[in-house]
């Protein structure tokens, strides 16, 4: 028998709890699935599954020899597509979605330079801050912003994650405000200023600021301006309408330049992560995965807006 077949067949049955997926995947008889398994228990003369009427479970043994056929396969299907994308090209529509702010500010670069060099995909891009379903919406690849443990049901098995950049929060404020009403020192001098906040967030009067030890400070209460787009929130900041907590996406080139005031350097905001979600398979198109690696290289863990690395 085929060795790479029977570990297929041994890892499809362990992540299904029973030997169905083996034969719809092989196309395996369920006798010929047990089989394979079988000869590679009497190869190892030990036991790697327990079977019972209802449901298969590892052994100790099995356990250890799972997680090393499962690298062992993805080794094997890195090395194909690897191979394959050498002479691969990529075509037909890629559909992106994004978070508007983020989306109008940086993705079009990005874009631009994926279609330049593959000049038979049409890229086809839905801005919005709302969750979609990529399944239902048909969406390749969509970005999204949040906690690293909470970003757009990252526990849905149908999905692959990669992060591309980190998403790092700011307290700022323009000069000519700063002027006007003092510098804060501490987070509670933000209570009773003038707040610019994102309506989005899931709570637009709630800020955390983390000292040295590691204390949080909430800062709560009503803002005095709300929105459902950042880039307005800029626009009120810069024209000195108040405080703005935002990302650096946003905020940063106009920080560089001078024209807004990073607040309260001594304290650090929670830090966000920016990914590219997409729908999982066992061959993930070519232009999809070129798209996400083009992702990665324009942004990554310094990202321009920061300051420390050039378009």
């Amino acid at each position: 028998m085929d060795r790479l077949t029977s570990l297929g067949v041994f890892v499809a049955a362990v992540e299904e709890g029973s030997f169905a997926a083996a034969v719809r995947r092989f196309g395996l008889s369920p006798a010929m699935a047990g089989k394979h398994v079988s000869e590679i228990e009497a190869r190892l003369n030990a036991r790697l599954l327990q079977r019972t009427t209802r449901r298969l479970s590892l052994t100790e043994t099995g356990q250890a020899y799972y997680a090393r056929s499962k690298q062992i396969l993805d080794a094997f299907d890195d090395a194909n597509r690897e191979a394959s994308d050498s002479h691969a090209t990529a075509r037909g529509v890629l559909r992106v979605a994004a978070p508007v702010t983020f989306g109008a500010m940086h993705l079009g670069q990005v874009v631009a330079r994926y279609i330049e060099d593959y000049p038979q995909v049409n890229v086809d891009v839905v801005l919005g801050d709302r969750y979609v379903d990529l399944l239902d919406a048909g969406i390749n690849v969509a970005i999204r912003i949040g906690r690293l443990e909470g970003i757009g049901r990252l526990e849905d098995p149908a999905l692959v994650t990669r992060r591309i950049a980190p998403c790092r929060m700011v307290v700022c404020a323009s000069r000519a405000y700063i002027e006007r009403h003092g510098t804060p020192c501490k987070p509670r001098d933000l209570l009773q200023a003038p707040r610019l906040a994102f309506s989005e967030a899931v709570s637009a009067g709630d800020w955390t600021l983390f000292d040295a030890k590691n204390r949080a400070h909430v800062i709560e209460g009503p803002v005095r301006m709300a929105a459902n787009n950042t880039q307005m929130l800029l626009s009120a900041a810069l024209a000195g309408a108040g405080i703005a907590y935002g990302p650096t996406f946003v905020f940063g080139e106009h920080l560089r330049r001078g024209e807004l005031v990073a607040l309260l350097p001594g304290y650090r905001a929670t830090e966000l992560v920016i990914q590219a979600v997409y729908p999982s398979a066992r061959q993930i198109p070519f232009k999809v995965r070129r798209f996400v690696d083009y992702l990665g290289e324009a942004f990554g863990d310094e990202p321009q807006w920061d300051g420390n690395k050039r378009a």
